[in-house]
């Protein structure tokens, strides 16, 4: 394999231009934290397995082989053990004594616990950016709502409505200007991704969640850093509580 990282196709479609930069900057979603990543071998293993683990190809519970993926992706197992430690580092797999890697499974409690830490963190990125905006990334995340906004009345539209949703997040965080609070951030959109999907699986949450964006966008425009966080805050809660009844909790919400 080169190490030169081949990008995964995301969701959105938004243009030539600064829109074309920054899809590509986001591309490799397992290091959307850096600049036009060049990856090692393992780093590009990863990231084609968590695309497949993000996309539901590779489905909760189901094993990932070490001499499979070495033989598909042509090397030895040494690169594939340390492709798989960078999936369990990101809680896409779990690694079981004996058994080996598992596709990491949806539970309801982990998504409180992730959803409570990641808002916790997201008052301080979302305060950093509206205290110095980014106009070039405001009007990337414009075009991106439009393309949610199309997305939302499709009946096989919400898990790429999900993905586009993702993106405002990491681009939030990459731009916040604190670049170890960057990649925490953008690990747990990461993380949280197959959770979102199940949160805006139906039209009606999808049209919720496009009103929140639309709001949420012109209080960062008049620079109301309260409400953005407000709106943007209650977003993910929101998403967090439908996925959890999903999967089955009616338990205490993440404040």
């Amino acid at each position: 394999m080169n190490k030169r990282a081949e990008p995964v196709s995301t969701s959105t479609s938004t243009g030539g231009g600064n829109y074309a930069h920054w899809n590509s900057a986001l591309a490799l979603r397992l290091f959307a934290d850096r600049d036009e990543p060049t990856l090692t071998v393992s780093e590009q293993i990863a990231a084609r397995v968590g695309d497949r683990v993000l996309a539901g190809t590779l489905a909760p519970g189901e094993h990932v082989f070490e001499q499979e993926l070495a033989t598909e992706f042509r090397v030895s197992r040494g690169p594939v053990r340390e492709a798989i430690r960078i999936l369990e580092r990101e809680g896409l797999v779990t690694v079981l004594a004996r058994r080996g890697a598992v596709v990491t499974e949806l539970n309801a409690q982990e998504v409180r616990d992730i959803f409570e830490v990641r808002i916790a963190l997201w008052e301080l990125a979302a305060r950093r950016f509206v205290a110095k905006p980014n106009p070039e990334v405001i009007e990337v995340l414009r075009a991106n709502l439009d393309e949610m906004e199309r997305l939302t009345e499709l009946d096989d539209g919400a898990g790429r409505y999900a993905e586009a949703a993702y993106q405002f997040w990491v681009l939030f965080a990459r731009e916040n200007g604190n670049r170890r609070l960057a990649r925490m951030l953008s690990s747990l959109s990461l993380q949280t991704l197959r959770y979102s999907k199940l949160g805006v699986a139906s039209t009606e949450r999808r049209r919720r969640s496009l009103k929140g964006w639309r709001e949420a966008l012109r209080a960062l425009a008049k620079g109301d850093a309260d409400r953005f966080v407000e709106l943007t805050s209650r977003l993910m809660r929101e998403s967090c509580d439908e996925a959890a009844r999903k999967l089955g909790d009616t338990g205490a919400k993440p404040q």
